[in-house]
């Protein structure tokens, strides 16, 4: 009699453990079971033992892990910083887009089979806020290429926008064989919480997303594992076709 095979997680989905502590991650974690592969790991997890975190899912449960540090600094630290990381063998990490601080990331993760990812503009802010922050002026999908075509250019392995900006920067020669990793993913009818440049899974993967990060609409979902269940099944919908 042949056993029943488990169909392997689709790690185009990748979900943020935006929780405040180790405890509640790994409930969470246990409670998607095999049904997700790849998790993010934030800043706002930092404190409450992100780091053991990211190690344990990775060493003991086998799954991937991208660490959202967004490391900004002066090259020397940001190099640092990244080659402590490396010696965990994670599998991404964010650090600022700008030329230097990318160029300084890939020479800490040398060796390593670490993934630098370079931030663009978050999808939190809009023109008002970089305003406000004293950037250039500019549409926001103008920058965001423009940003993201300098850290290729910087030796990233790919980079974080928004899904409004992936079909753009896919368009770009210098994205051949390069990741876009999107976050303000929402499926249809979540609420947006603090993101403003969102769109749904189905439309980040046909605009050239390789990732897509969902956070709240998986884990205060009354189901988690139904809800990523059903992001699963939009990614491989016939709306998310790049042929179309």
């Amino acid at each position: 009699m042949s056993q029943a095979t488990t169909k392997p997680a689709d790690d185009r989905l990748i979900v943020a453990i935006d929780v405040p502590n180790v405890i509640q991650g790994l409930e969470l974690v246990q409670t998607l079971g095999p049904s997700v592969s790849f998790y993010k790991i934030g800043l706002g997890m930092l404190t409450g033992g992100g780091l053991a975190l990211a190690n344990e899912l990775k060493q003991e449960h086998g799954k991937r892990i991208f660490l959202d540090m967004k490391f900004f600094d002066i090259g020397a630290t940001v190099e640092a910083a990244v080659r402590g990381i490396a010696q965990f063998d994670l599998d991404f990490l964010t650090v600022h887009g700008d030329p230097h601080v990318v160029r300084a990331a890939k020479e800490g993760a040398a060796g390593s089979d670490l993934k630098i990812l370079a931030v663009t503009v978050l999808t939190s802010l809009d023109r008002e806020d970089l305003n406000n922050s004293l950037y250039k002026d500019g549409a926001i999908p103008d920058l965001v290429t423009e940003r993201a075509g300098r850290a290729f250019d910087a030796g990233a392995d790919g980079v974080i926008a928004s899904p409004n900006e992936a079909a753009l920067i896919r368009a770009l020669p210098e994205s051949d064989g390069r990741l876009i990793v999107t976050p303000g993913v929402r499926p249809a009818g979540a609420d947006k919480g603090d993101q403003k440049r969102i769109a749904t899974p189905a439309q980040a993967i046909r605009d050239g997303a390789d990732h897509i990060v969902v956070g709240r609409p998986v884990h205060r979902a009354k189901d988690p594992r139904a809800a990523a269940a059903a992001i699963v099944q939009e990614m491989n919908s016939a709306q998310a076709s790049r042929s179309q």
